[in-house]
């Protein structure tokens, strides 16, 4: 009889056996860090309309598409967040992206299909009453399973519960469980760190209210997130940062000899690094209150060392040094404010779409700065042509979810009330010239090293000012030098120079530039000019180009290099900065985008017929258009897509702007015989949209003058040289090229472009000679055209000096009197071109001809060395 009962007992506990056998199928590892895809409908249903409004960056979303099929993805966040693993898991799996289903010590309840949650309750109850412990999927080797299954995972680097489980009770660390799984399986393992972000507010030194209560804006509350989520949905935006492959880690030469436990302690850095240089650069780092800033910046060892050498030295009291560099600090610093931004981001939104008809950017390099942007601070580079660029270049960036850089401004911008709403978008002002202002030189090197050393980026035109000619100025070395100094005092670890080009279809400025280049005195700004700029919304300008350059680490240069600014003398890095200048110059060159305004205004202003046909001006453009297709120049939507459209309408803009006549005059009526004529007095204008391009037909200008002075229809590339080295000389002030690239480099290049056109032909049997086509003469021709002007110029400031001698003249009259003698020389036809009266182009040559040793009528040997110079090549030009 008692065996009954205990019979009667196995029977039942092997029924529940079965029954929780069958509950829990194949397998007992039900854990809650498990989410599976397939959830139940209202679950799917309310998490997709939940994260719906949440961008996500489509071209982040190749780091994680690139990864090698066989890997195993794990995401990472840096703060443990439901919020973020339920939106990865949700949003990557409507994307048909590896989405997370395992979350390292992550436990999920509500949102599970309720057979798992049964499923998951079972098993730990059944696990407990079997071994008096609760199963642990690190131990289990579940979380080991289900990686190499194909699942996708998530783990969090900070976690208050997770630093406690992992240094005090010694369990499971995921770093740790991932590097010794790495190194038994071959697969490669890749860590994707990603960030949430609830606005592009930078974090404060002193949090607020709303901080304190809510959370932070970098880790906010739950009620945070859901008042942001519901208000605010187009503020909430994710961010996937560089994979960082796990393999590559363990490999590396630092990390071989390492304990496994300092393995995970390095990675976990590296991370929490990444994660945080990220978020850097989509907000920008922590800002400090104005008392901080001047601080920080007036009482750090090496301004104080300076001031008390000043004070000793000027026999000035420390103390009115002290006050006299405050108020330099004040004079120079930005104000930044996050309200001033987002209230100018509503208006110059408005304002550009009003005035432009769009904006474009090369968004493939533009992502690439991006990731750039988090191995140090960007210095951006733009060129000047108008008071737009700024503009347009902060609110780009601030759009695409990064941080409005620190802009140099000219002084002359800080009056009321442009003063204080530029400071408060980035701007910090600058003076034209440092020279006698010893302190405020070392003030103003200080401010711009703990801007750097804080993270900020900063951005600066490296011509000096606006371009008035439409070309590139040769660069203004003075904050460069200041940024490379500050490097060398260990302001940042990396400095990433961005070049830039900023164009226009059509210019704000252009009378006033006009203006200026005839002569006229610039007006000082003033807040009457801003409140006259309303006219400027009455009209279209066209489009706005940007395009960025491959952005230039500065410690790769070094680095290549072989050396280091602390171990260059004065003289080297003298050269390292000009060096970098013409490198940003050219860089922007290259990148510049041609319009159908600059290659119109060229063939036109190239011609030397007063009255000329459609078919004429057709043939100049095509050879243009070959030769920068040939170079494979950046080109405008518009010619890309419809050359001919392009092409009569910007000859309509500029009939109906009066640059032009047509006959007959009827507008997009063009034939074959309809008639041109060039308005003299708008020539200036023309020749603006020109220089917008010339950069890219210089080589081609100086290569086809080297060749037509040679006379003859066969030549070798070598005879070439020593004329295109003289022409670099001769118009130095005037173009920048890469002196790392050789004159034979140069017209090797341009005469492969000649071959390629049918304008030379090789020889068939003489290495390194080649024959002029009939038809490559004239195509040659319109080439040697682009320097006819500048030719001319030259030639009006050689009479200057061969009438004045020496001091005879003040430097303040020499302009002066350059212009009369232009104007002179033009109404007796001993030049053609009205664009050659430039104020511009005489200081040029003033500067070329003072340093080769032409300073006055008594320089006759040299005055009669260019004087027959000029002569020849305009001659030829001429013909």
């Amino acid at each position: 009889m008692p065996k009954m009962p205990k019979l009667e007992s196995e029977k039942t506990g092997t029924r529940l056996r079965r029954l929780i056998d069958m509950a829990l199928g194949d397998t007992r590892n039900h854990y809650p860090c498990y989410l599976p895809g397939k959830k139940g409908f209202l679950s799917n249903f309310i998490l997709k309309r939940f994260f719906s409004g949440i961008k996500v960056n489509k071209d982040q979303i190749s780091h994680v598409r690139n990864i090698r099929k066989d890997a195993i993805i794990v995401y990472v966040t840096k703060y443990k967040s439901y919020f973020g693993y339920l939106f990865s898991h949700t949003r990557y799996r409507e994307d048909n992206l590896p989405f997370p289903e395992i979350g390292f010590d992550y436990k999920v309840f509500i949102w599970q299909p309720v057979l798992q949650i049964i499923r998951i309750l079972i098993a730990h109850i059944d696990y407990f009453f079997r071994n008096f412990a609760f199963s642990d999927p690190y131990t289990s080797g579940y979380f080991r399973e289900e990686l190499i299954n194909g699942r996708t995972a998530l783990l969090s680097l900070v976690d208050k519960k997770g630093f406690y489980r992992r240094f005090v009770k010694a369990k499971g660390d995921p770093i740790q469980y991932l590097i010794e799984m790495q190194q038994s399986i071959d697969r490669p393992i890749y860590l994707i760190p990603q960030l949430m972000f609830f606005g592009k507010e930078p974090s404060r030194s002193i949090p607020s209210i709303v901080d304190i209560f809510f959370g932070s804006g970098e880790r906010p509350g739950i009620i945070r997130r859901l008042v942001t989520l519901f208000r605010k949905p187009d503020t909430v935006f994710a961010e996937i940062s560089e994979p960082v492959s796990l393999k590559s880690f363990l490999e590396l030469k630092e990390n071989q000899g390492l304990s496994i436990e300092s393995q995970s302690f390095d990675l976990r850095r590296q991370l929490l690094l990444q994660i945080n240089r990220h978020r850097q650069s989509i907000i920008g780092p922590i800002l400090k209150s104005q008392v901080e800033l001047k601080e920080a910046i007036l009482t750090n060892d090496r301004l104080r060392g300076f001031l008390k050498s000043y004070s000793k030295n000027k026999k000035i009291p420390i103390q009115k040094v002290y006050k006299k560099a405050n108020s330099y600090l004040d004079e120079i610093a930005a104000k930044y404010n996050i309200v001033i931004i987002k209230i100018a981001e509503v208006v110059l939104r408005w304002i550009f779409n009003t005035m432009f008809e769009g904006i474009t950017v090369n968004d493939t390099m533009f992502n690439r700065i991006k990731s750039m942007s988090q191995k140090g601070p960007l210095i951006l580079i733009p060129c000047h042509r108008s008071h737009i660029d700024y503009l347009v270049l902060s609110y780009l960036l601030y759009k695409n979810n990064m941080p409005c850089p620190h802009v140099a401004a000219g002084k002359n911008l800080s009056f009321w009330p442009i003063g204080p709403i530029f400071r408060g978008t980035g701007a910090f002002f600058i003076r034209r010239t440092f020279r006698g202002a010893l302190l405020y030189s070392r003030v103003f090197s200080e401010y711009i090293h703990r801007l750097l050393e804080e993270g900020f980026n900063i951005e600066f035109f490296i011509e000096g000012g606006r371009s008035r000619t439409g070309k590139m100025i040769l660069p203004k070395l003075g904050l460069l030098s200041i940024l490379l100094n500050a490097y060398k005092n260990k302001a940042c670890e990396d400095m990433i120079f961005v070049p830039i080009y900023i164009g226009y279809d059509r210019v704000l400025e252009e009378s006033s530039y006009l203006n200026e280049l005839e002569g006229g005195q610039k007006k000082p700004e003033s807040l009457l000019q801003v409140l006259k700029a309303r006219k400027f919304l009455e009209r279209k300008y066209g489009r706005v180009y940007l395009k960025f350059h491959e952005p230039i680490s500065l410690r790769e240069v070094l680095s290549q290099d072989g050396t280091s600014l602390e171990d260059m003398t004065s003289k080297e890095r003298n050269a390292l900065c000009r060096n970098l200048g013409h490198r940003m110059i050219n860089a922007i060159n290259n990148v510049s985008v041609v319009t159908p305004h600059g290659v119109v205004a060229s063939a036109l202003l190239n011609t030397s017929k007063k009255r000329f046909s459609y078919e004429h001006l057709m043939f100049r453009i095509e050879t243009y258009m070959a030769h920068l297709f040939s170079q494979k120049v950046a080109l405008s939507d518009t010619l890309l897509m419809n050359q001919a459209n392009a092409v009569d309408h910007v000859l309509d803009s500029y009939v109906q702007r009066k640059f032009i006549g047509r006959i007959p005059g009827e507008k997009g009526n063009q034939s074959p015989d309809t008639q041109f004529t060039v308005n003299e007095g708008k020539r200036l204008n023309l020749e603006y949209y020109k220089n917008n391009c010339v950069a890219h037909f210089v080589p081609a200008a100086f290569t086809s003058l080297a060749i037509l002075e040679k006379d003859a229809f066969q030549f070798s590339a070598s005879d070439l040289h020593a004329a295109y080295t003289f022409f670099q000389d001769f118009f130095k002030y005037e173009f920048a090229y890469d002196i790392e690239k050789t004159a034979e480099y140069y017209v090797r290049k341009s005469i492969k472009v000649f071959i390629d056109d049918a304008i030379l032909m090789p020889h068939p049997t003489m290495p390194d000679t080649y024959n002029l086509t009939s038809a490559g003469f004239r195509k040659l021709k319109c080439f040697t055209c682009f320097l006819k002007t500048y030719f001319e110029s030259y030639w009006i400031v050689l009479h200057f000096y061969m009438k004045y001698p020496q001091n005879s003249i003040k430097p303040k009259e020499r302009l002066k009197k350059n212009e009369a003698m232009g104007n002179r020389m033009y109404k007796n036809r001993e030049i053609e071109r009205k664009e050659a009266l430039s104020k511009i182009n005489f200081q040029n040559a003033v500067d070329f001809f003072t340093t080769h040793g032409v300073k006055g009528s008594d320089n006759k040997e040299k005055i009669e060395f260019y004087y027959d110079t000029i002569r020849r090549y305009l001659d030829h030009l001429n013909l």
